[in-house]
């Protein structure tokens, strides 16, 4: 009963979430925003951009970042790839591109089966050194 009361407080949240996620970091003037996923409604595949501020990699750092996906039961469905890199999004770290703007790319299929996600909501999330930003919701209709 746990992760489904999780879920649905998360969702009720969502609904009154603006289209991006601002956050300020515990680091002085790091920033990230996790932006809406695209197309959404999708079928079959997504992207999420994401931007991390220059702070986070101050001192020759790279952050590490996680990105998740989770049904609506709070069970984690997939974990997307860092475009332009194809590495999986958990615990990967990240190297400054000159601009901070990231993209995750989902093909809708959920974690280590590769069968076709089902129609609904889901929830992504970001983790960026450990600390979790607000999810955002998306919805995949067939």
């Amino acid at each position: 009963m746990k992760p489904l009361a999780w879920a649905l407080v998360s969702l009720g949240l969502l609904v009154l979430a603006p289209a991006q996620i601002h956050a300020q970091n515990s680091q002085q003037g790091a920033r990230v925003e996790l932006g809406r996923n695209y197309p959404n409604p999708f079928n079959p595949e997504t992207t999420i951009p994401f931007t991390l501020s220059q702070d986070f990699f101050a001192g020759g750092k790279e952050p590490v970042v996680s990105l998740r996906i989770y049904n609506v039961l709070a069970q984690l469905t997939a974990v997307p790839i860092l475009q332009g890199s194809g590495a999986p999004m958990e615990n990967l770290q990240l190297a400054w591109n000159g601009t901070g703007q990231y993209s995750a790319y989902w093909d809708g299929t959920v974690l280590n089966t590769g069968r076709p996600a089902a129609s609904g909501v889901y929830v992504y999330q970001l983790v960026v050194n450990g600390h979790a930003y607000p999810p955002m919701k998306m919805t995949i209709v067939k």
